[in-house]
């Protein structure tokens, strides 16, 4: 008993330690914040009616001047319990009764059957009036409460649920309640708030202002963020004439008289206050987690606020009489989320923030290219501009005059099969390449097998990808595919193909000139585009033909395009015919004409004069017995003496050898040794795969420089010298010796214009928010260096490479760094 006794006595003590101990952390925290501009704001904390810590760090506004104590920060939503404040002090004066219809108390309300107490627990079904006042307010207009209120009734917007139906946090219950309060206590509700809580608790730095209202007090706090290591105003919009959903200001010191206050009944009676900390009832039964204006949680009452440049936070557990308070005006919530975590002992991560410094800034848009610094924070773009300055004790890179871009992304790539082995992605680091889509001509992964691996597996970089063809057919038709798909068949993979889009696929591919999809008709293609666009996908096609048929081809991805009314692309658009070089511009000009017609329709292309593949596909007629095809393929479809088989396991001493070398070993033609190639593989059930040179220069760089074509490498782990060398032979022999386009446009087909021709989102851009996928290289000496004899060499001049803000590669090796993400549709739109 005595034991017992001694530990009782020594709790307060124990506890008092604890608290000095979190505090130190915090202010320690809070400090490390502010100098990396990740926190501006005042913080209080109280327990048992005493201030523990009570600190402002930053400015007011833009023109810097220093928070004080009595500095009055827009409390966004936190602004909500003040007006249910008022609610139930207008119902102790018998003025409002929460369970009568709001159509009780304003009469053109336009819909009957919503109560006061919907409106207060958020279970009213009602849409926010942000999206309804921004299709009918003009430039010069400012929204108030009542011209809300008149849009409710003039446009009558379908409710979002049954009233009680569920709970939906909605601020047009808020600004509505504000307009019962303004009406029914007869005086404008910052009137009536000055009179009833302001003055009554001595809160000299609490009040309601909007921009209706011609002055503001001088403790006002204006809302920011910063640009180019500036503050840029963050404050108030258009919508801010209205009040109830925020539009309440005050200091920290102000909001826990107001904390305090609560506990006493010089607002309301006690009996009354309860009703706001009891939980919301649905029409079920169920309860929610919302009272009148606070969020429920267990013993913790709190609620958070987010209105342009304001973040704000208040929570209070009554039991224990422990308060926090955070109000912040930087456009910054981290701290408030930190500042949980350290109070409640939680594990807490601290932002980590570099500078890369003295760079040519090409941003990925096409702009100039324009020196400056930019700024990481964690995985993401903080800042960029010329007047960055280092943080004390920040990472800093010197990029030495080099261009930093955006992080290039291969919208075309085969690399996915070997990351499981070389996780580092080097071959498409190396070349500058931060993010590669899979799932290329017809064949893919599902997104459940991707998602596994990707928990099993860290990578280095990005991947996305589309849903294949010609792996849907195989799975459902298994070694039937020479034939066109059933109804039944085709409706199940079009079932698919909707349920991966819905998990993250971009889309549909098809590789049309290959044979799991050859036989499938132009119909049963255009039924699974029209799946893929009804899920919200895009289409990507190895398309049927790439020399005999080609216009043929472009016709039929054209009709895809416009029949499903999606956004189609042509893989790695060539002309692999002889006899047809020279008529990129023709193609070029009917691929303009459809998308004057409205078909959104584009192209990628890799800069080599050689293609890889199945030395299959060099028989357009699949007549692979034919002497006649086989004779046409090396005149007209390859350069034999220059056409490299690069993978043949029937036979390896063939591998690195041309076809004209291999028919010299045999003592036969070309064409006789291309015909023995194909009959071998097929008889031993072997793969084969050749390099071949087919490409004319000049359509090369017409296809290039269209401008909807984008960049890609088509390329794996070796094989084609593509698979390393792509982005980076771009980058020297066609823009810095042979000048076709500028660096910027470059950089543009390579970052920007990808993202939006695979639908990626806040990537390929160096802009504020966008994640830090970047590359920093020398433009006077980036090279390719990989060939077919050598194509695993790395690229010379990339000399940095950032995946989500963290570096993967750096001088020739990579990091043993993993920070890649498996991007799906579902998450990056």
């Amino acid at each position: 008993m005595k034991k017992i006794v001694v530990i009782i006595c020594l709790l307060p003590v124990f506890v008092q330690a604890q608290w000095k101990k979190q505090i130190t952390t915090l202010d320690s925290v809070l400090q490390y914040l502010y100098e990396r501009q990740q926190f501006n704001g005042s913080i209080l904390i109280a327990e048992n009616g005493k201030v523990i810590y009570h600190k402002q760090f930053g400015i007011a506004d833009t023109a810097k001047h220093a928070l004080t104590p009595s500095s009055s920060f827009n409390l966004a939503s936190v602004s909500k319990q003040f007006f249910t404040m008022m609610a139930m002090m207008l119902y102790e004066e018998g003025k409002l009764d929460y369970d009568k219809p709001v159509q009780y108390y304003l009469q053109n309300f336009p819909y009957n059957n919503i109560t006061v107490r919907q409106l207060m627990n958020h279970t009213s079904g009602l849409p926010e009036y942000f999206d309804l006042a921004s299709k009918h307010m003009t430039l010069i207009d400012t929204l108030d409460n009542a011209a809300a209120l008149n849009m409710f009734e003039q446009y009558k917007p379908a409710l979002v649920f049954k009233p009680g139906e569920r709970f939906e946090y909605c601020n047009t219950n808020y600004t509505t309640l504000a307009s019962i309060i303004a009406k029914q206590s007869g005086k404008a509700c910052e009137i009536f708030f000055n009179e009833r809580i302001a003055k009554p608790l001595g809160l000299k730095n609490t009040y309601i202002y909007h921009l209706k209202l011609k002055s503001y007090p001088s403790s006002r706090v204006f809302g920011f963020h910063y640009e180019n290591n500036q503050p840029v105003p963050d404050d108030l919009v258009a919508f801010d004439g209205i009040v109830g959903d925020g539009n309440v200001y005050s200091s920290a010191a102000d909001l826990y008289k107001w904390d305090q206050a609560l506990y006493t009944e010089k607002l309301v009676k006690q009996s009354t206050l309860r009703e706001a900390f009891k939980v919301g009832k649905l029409n079920n039964g169920d309860s929610t987690d919302y009272g009148f204006g606070w969020m429920i949680m267990g013993d913790t009452i709190a609620h958070s606020g987010g209105w342009a440049g304001f973040r704000t936070y208040i929570e209070r557990i009554p039991r224990q009489k422990k308060t926090m308070i955070t109000l912040t005006n930087g456009a910054n919530g981290l701290a408030i989320r930190i500042i949980k975590k350290i109070l409640s002992g939680q594990s807490y991560q601290l932002p980590q923030t570099e500078i890369i410094t003295n760079v040519n800034l090409i941003d990925g848009t096409g702009s100039v290219v324009r020196h400056g610094n930019l700024r990481i924070v964690d995985n993401c773009i903080y800042d960029l501009g010329d007047k960055l300055q280092p943080f004390p004790g920040e990472t800093v890179t010197n990029g030495e005059g080099q261009v930093l871009s955006p992080g290039f992304i291969d919208n075309h790539s085969h690399l996915a099969g070997s990351l499981e082995e070389k996780p580092g992605a080097i071959a498409a680091v190396s070349q500058g390449i931060t993010t590669i889509i899979s799932g290329q001509d017809g064949g893919s992964e599902m997104i459940d097998t991707l998602t596994a691996f990707f928990k099993k597996q860290p990578v280095a970089v990005n991947v996305a990808t589309y849903t294949g063809f010609g792996t849907l057919r195989e799975k459902l038709m298994k070694a039937q595919t020479n034939r066109p798909a059933t109804a039944e068949e085709l409706k199940m993979m079009k079932e698919i193909l909707t349920n991966e889009i819905k998990k993250g696929s971009l889309g549909l591919s098809t590789g049309l000139e290959y044979e799991q999809e050859f036989y499938a008709p132009k119909a049963e293609v255009i039924e699974m585009a029209k799946a893929a666009s009804a899920a919200g996908g895009r289409y990507i096609s190895h398309i049927r033909s790439e020399d005999i048929q080609i216009e043929n081809a472009v016709e039929e991805i054209i009709e895809i395009g416009r029949e499903a009314k999606i956004p189609v692309q042509i893989s790695h658009i060539k002309i692999a015919m002889r006899g047809k070089w020279g008529k990129s511009v023709d193609i070029l000009s009917r691929l303009e004409q459809a998308r004057v017609e409205g078909i959104n329709i584009t192209a990628d292309c890799y800069p080599y004069t050689m293609w890889s593949s199945t030395p299959r596909v060099l028989f357009p007629k699949k007549d692979f017995d034919s002497r006649t095809s086989a004779e046409f393929a090396v005149t007209q479809l390859i350069d034999p003496s220059g056409s490299v088989i690069t993978h043949f396991p029937a036979d390896t001493a063939m591998e690195g050898k041309t076809l004209d070398a291999i028919g010299l070993m045999k003592q036969e033609t070309a064409a006789e040794a291309l015909l023995r190639i194909i009959r071998t593989a097929r008889e031993k059930n072997a793969g084969a795969a050749i390099v071949g040179v087919s490409m004319s220069e000049t359509d090369i760089k017409n296809f290039l420089r269209w401008n909807y074509t984008n960049i890609c490498s088509d390329g794996g782990d070796g094989g084609h010298p593509r698979g390393y060398g792509a982005f980076t032979r771009i980058l020297g022999k066609y823009v810095r010796e042979e000048k076709i386009m500028p660096l910027e446009t470059a950089i543009f087909k390579m970052t920007s214009l990808a993202a939006e021709q695979t639908g990626i989102l806040n990537r390929g851009i160096l802009q504020r928010h966008y994640f830090a996928d970047l590359v920093l290289f020398n433009p006077q000496t980036v090279k390719d260096n990989s060939t077919i004899s050598d194509s695993h060499a790395v690229s010379s001049g990339i000399s940095k490479v950032w995946v989500n803000g963290k570096v993967v590669y750096v001088n020739g090796k990579t990091t043993n760094t993993f920070p890649g993400k498996l991007l799906k549709k579902t998450e990056i739109n």
